[in-house]
């Protein structure tokens, strides 16, 4: 009770009246009651109480050394430095992982395997008798050029007499010229061993002293520059083949081809795995450079695919090809034999990139190695599944690879900056094939463009990322004479009466190629993350309990201590803004107000009661100071007795009542 000496003169006075003992007050409750919710009143009491009851090694020694302040700062400093330690690892371990390294696995498998698809061309685009209506202008223009610059009479080949260059100036844009390289510096001319003093006397060194090249300009020749060539013969080829593009752009789909259409007419035998091949095992179609072209095995013909099931020469694809050059384009087809490719059956053949020639009276024989490459992507690799986010259309309609986005992505900016398309790569319907004719400053923006794709200003190569699932196969070759000297006789017979071989071209018109698996085990390359979340947890706790010796739950409690301290935090900032905002006129107001109230009309409560009551003081003793009251204290009124029967006076604490 608030006053207790005095309820205890009240309570002898009942006795000695005969009432008996006052009944007692109920209890109220006190302030050490623990509520559901309970938080510490200050962050020293938090902190004692984390350090005294966490499972973290070495933080009890803070409490535990509260006495010695030097152990306490030792103890404060090593575990700050802990903390710290195990907090740079940690990010370390984050970095590594949010950085997704990725590990390279080697699988090794042994069954039988899908043979590739192989294709094969001419290397000749048209016979020359049935064009050369078409390029009667150009190789007139070529003869005249030839002798001009080298003076090499090219009638006895074309069929036609020399004529100088003059003559036909101004028929065909574009004309060849020979270009004067700029003379060395005159100390590198001293520099000049003597051992060349005799070669630079000899007249003809002078052509070694110029370039030959022909000028493009743009469309309204504000900007021209020569492409240049080093070597006559590259000139001159790509000269011709830059008006022969041009040409071919003009021809229909009806324009002459090749003879060797049919496939008996180009290729003599075949055989996979000792059976004939059947016109079901390949399709055709022509190339603008290098003629007729042949793919077995081919995804068009995917419920007839080949199986190898044994490796060796016997059991892949041979084939005997005729490689005579009987009406060739002699300007532009220079190559004797044919071009081979090897690619995955749902893959286009690109015989420009990944394509080799076969020699004539040579057997070829290639060995492969299949290899597969399983890229991640997402966040652990820039690579695409199908090429479906590619910003780049797929002119080739065929399985996304790397060569086919590129490809489309010249020949999107070719039509973009040109106004044409490239002959040699694929186009949409609505666009036309390039000609000086009609697109008269195109040769300018192709080379421009060829210049920039090599140094990648186009960003095909950025845009085109790789794919994430990769089939190739390791090619080896081997070489032999085909046929032998005391084999040739018969051999070249045989092919004459079956395939209406010349006998005359003996091995110059024929070659024989093998394609054949060398082993059936193959290898695949696969990533997969190196650190994945377990074992970023692994490695988490692994540092935590190397540095505290302490589990998942400490980690637990640690989580509860910032909670406590920003609870801690919000109540004290919430308190201190009550204080000031949620209560306007609380200063100099409140206090005449309390001090204004009389004392009989506080409650018991808040009354200071003495520490020892001494009847035999006289007078009333001193009230101490009080001390600042809630709020309204003055609406207050006198508690009741509990008995009703006390005196008004009673229920307030006098304190000079004995």
């Amino acid at each position: 009770p608030p006053c207790p000496s005095q309820g205890l003169m009240k309570g002898n006075e009942r006795e000695e009246q005969g009432l008996g003992p006052e009944p007692a007050a109920p209890e109220q409750p006190t302030e050490e009651e623990e509520a559901l919710i309970e938080f510490h009143r200050s962050y020293r009491e938090l902190f004692q109480f984390f350090c005294s009851n966490t499972t973290i090694h070495g933080a009890i020694r803070l409490v535990c050394s509260q006495h010695n302040r030097m152990k306490t700062a030792f103890w404060a400093v090593l575990w700050l430095c802990t903390f710290g330690m195990m907090y740079w690892q940690f990010g370390l371990l984050f970095g590594e992982y949010f950085s997704y390294p990725v590990s390279l696995n080697i699988n090794l498998n042994s069954d039988k395997l899908v043979f590739p698809a192989v294709t094969i061309c001419t290397i000749n685009p048209y016979r020359y008798t049935e064009i050369k209506g078409k390029l009667e202008e150009l190789d007139r223009i070529t003869e005249g050029t030839l002798f001009d610059l080298f003076k090499y009479n090219y009638s006895n080949t074309l069929g036609a007499h020399p004529r100088s260059r003059r003559d036909l100036r101004g028929t065909l844009p574009h004309p060849l010229q020979r270009l004067q390289v700029p003379s060395p510096p005159h100390k590198a001319r001293k520099a000049r061993s003597a051992d060349s003093s005799v070669q630079d006397n000899n007249p003809q060194v002078n052509r070694k002293d110029w370039t030959v090249g022909f000028q493009l300009c743009n469309k309204n020749r504000s900007d021209c520059f020569y492409q240049t060539y080093s070597s006559g013969v590259d000139a001159v080829r790509e000269w011709y083949r830059f008006h022969y593009i041009n040409i071919l752009s003009r021809l229909t789909d009806g324009s002459p081809s090749l003879k060797e259409d049919a496939l008996g007419n180009f290729i003599f035998t075949c055989r996979f795995n000792q059976d004939s091949c059947s016109q079901a095992n390949y399709t055709r179609f022509h190339h603008p450079m290098y003629g007729s072209c042949y793919t077995f095995n081919n995804h068009k013909n995917s419920s007839n695919l080949w199986m190898s099931s044994l490796p060796g020469i016997n059991n892949g694809l041979s084939l005997v090809l005729r490689t005579e050059q009987n009406d060739f384009i002699p300007l532009l087809s220079t190559v004797t034999g044919a071009r081979v490719m090897v690619h995955g059956q749902d893959e286009p053949a690109f015989m420009d990139d990944g394509g080799f020639n076969l020699r004539p009276g040579v057997e070829t024989s290639i060995s492969m190695k299949k290899e597969g490459l399983d890229r991640l992507g997402g966040n652990y690799g820039d690579c695409t599944e199908n090429g479906s986010e590619v910003l780049v259309k797929n002119l080739y309609g065929s399985k996304y690879t790397q060569q086919v986005c590129i490809h489309s992505c010249f020949q999107e900016s070719m039509i973009k900056e040109c106004g044409c398309a490239y002959i040699f790569y694929p186009k949409p319907k609505e666009v036309e094939y390039c000609d000086y004719l009609k697109h008269t400053s195109w040769g300018y923006c192709y080379y421009k463009l060829q210049f920039a794709f090599s140094s990648d200003s186009l960003g095909c190569f950025t845009k085109c990322r790789k794919p994430c699932s990769v089939t190739s196969y390791q090619l080896s070759a081997g070489y032999s004479r085909w046929p032998s000297v005391t084999s040739q006789d018969w051999v070249f017979q045989m092919l004459s009466r079956q395939n209406n071989y010349t006998i005359n071209n003996k091995r110059n018109g024929v070659a024989k190629l093998n394609i054949f698996f060398k082993e059936l085990n193959y290898k695949t390359n696969s990533e997969s993350p190196s650190v994945t979340m377990v074992t970023l947890l692994s490695n988490l706790g692994s540092q935590w309990s190397l540095w505290f010796g302490s589990s998942v739950l400490s980690v637990v409690e640690m989580a509860e201590l910032i909670f406590d301290l920003l609870v801690i935090t919000f109540l004290m900032l919430l308190r201190r803004f009550r204080s000031r905002y949620w209560s306007p006129g609380r200063g100099s107001r409140g206090a005449q107000e309390v001090a204004s109230t009389p004392a009989s009309s506080l409650p018991s409560r808040f009354c200071p009661h003495p520490t020892s009551p001494s009847p035999s003081q006289p007078g009333p003793a001193a009230s101490p100071a009080l001390s600042a009251p809630p709020p309204a204290y003055a609406t207050l009124g006198p508690r009741p007795s509990p008995l009703g029967s006390a005196e008004p006076s009673s229920s307030a604490c006098t304190m000079g009542e004995p």
